[in-house]
């Protein structure tokens, strides 16, 4: 112990496989220190969760002025956990599905594929950060995560700083850090290369702040999805500044939930470059699944006052600007500036759709057709 704070040291040159672990505070000492110089690895068959939340491998809860940091790394040893997913999941893709031509068929297989999204193949987040208030994490690198790398929950005024994540571009569902229920959030200077979203911005999260992050491959940096379930949900007064998308299959994107209600707004995205990445700047306010699919909604998650500017780049796919808002709220006072976006392919054009938006644009390429 010093200066009043707990120290657990995981030394330089030694590898420890762990189990499920949690550690459970709140605890007598101002600050507890994790101090990651070695290498933890997860336990290599999935058994070694029995008896234990198999959504979680290694859990902080209830810690405030816990420290995470060193030049040490977790490797969650995920790909077990991906090949029992995808095994299990093509068995009932959607895509299988739409050659059926018998509907009664069809419509069983259809729930019982939602009903496996829902109950089965779970996984375990590697490192879960719940209800620990003025934490931070600092040069930890994280690998191979069975499901998302990083979970901050129900957190405030908290620091990531120079982190690592890095997953095989077709690890499914495998995002760097998702955040939720949680607010003024700074996460600078790291770098994802992850299977699904770098970073995922949820329900319930406000004044998040990402400066100076790398990311790619993976699904780009996301605002949602929201509204899921017809759930009310909102996030407000996000900053993403500075950061660079490499080869995603998404830039910065808003996914919300038809027939679901709440607000997602106050956003910017400035001085962004994108290099041969597909569906740069998109926002899709019409998302659905197959409970809801082809029903008519009377409810949407409220889009506003999202800004970009200074973007700059390359796009791998022909429509490099997607906005597709729905017919209940649309979208509005979205603003676009300084955008300068180019296909990949020499000869090749992109172009921009939308639908029931409003705004403006300045000295924006490609021109967006329904934004004066």
């Amino acid at each position: 112990m010093k200066d009043g704070t707990a120290t657990l040291e995981v030394p330089h040159g030694k590898t420890f496989k762990l189990k499920p672990l949690q550690f459970n505070g709140p605890c007598n000492f101002p600050s507890v220190h994790f101090q990651l110089e070695g290498n933890i690895i997860a336990p290599r068959n999935t058994k070694a969760w029995k008896g234990h939340d198999s959504e979680r491998w290694i859990e902080f809860l209830n810690i405030d002025g816990l420290i995470i940091d060193g030049g040490g790394q977790i490797n969650a040893r995920g790909s077990v956990w991906w090949e029992f997913c995808r095994v299990s999941f093509t068995f009932l893709h959607l895509e299988f599905i739409s050659f059926i031509s018998n509907w009664v068929i069809r419509s069983i297989l259809k729930v019982l594929l939602f009903i496996f999204q829902e109950n089965s193949c779970s996984r375990p987040t590697a490192l879960f950060i719940h209800n620990c208030n003025k934490f931070l994490l600092n040069g930890t690198r994280h690998l191979n995560s069975a499901r998302n790398h990083i979970s901050i929950n129900s957190c405030t005024n908290s620091k990531v700083y120079n982190v690592t994540t890095i997953a095989p571009e077709d690890s499914p569902n495998t995002d760097g850090i998702d955040i939720s229920q949680s607010s003024y959030i700074l996460i600078q200077d790291s770098t994802f290369a992850t299977g699904d979203d770098c970073i995922a911005i949820n329900g319930g999260t406000s004044y998040i702040n990402i400066t100076g992050v790398t990311c790619g491959p993976g699904h780009g940096i996301s605002v949602g999805s929201l509204g899921k379930k017809q759930s009310y949900e909102v996030v407000e007064h996000v900053r993403v500044y500075n950061c660079s998308f490499t080869g995603t299959t998404n830039g910065m994107r808003i996914k919300t939930w038809e027939g679901g209600s709440g607000y997602a707004r106050n956003i910017s995205f400035q001085h962004i470059i994108l290099t041969n990445t597909s569906n740069p700047i998109i926002i899709d306010q019409k998302y659905s699944d197959l409970t809801n699919e082809g029903k008519e909604q009377t409810s949407a998650v409220q889009i506003s006052g999202v800004t970009y500017r200074d973007v700059k780049g390359t796009s791998q796919s022909e429509i490099a600007i997607i906005l597709d808002c729905g017919g209940v709220t649309g979208c509005t006072d979205i603003f676009m500036d300084s955008i300068n976006i180019t296909a990949t392919s020499s000869g090749s054009k992109v172009r921009a759709s939308c639908n029931n938006v409003h705004g403006f644009t300045t000295f924006t390429s490609p021109p967006v057709p329904c934004l004066s």
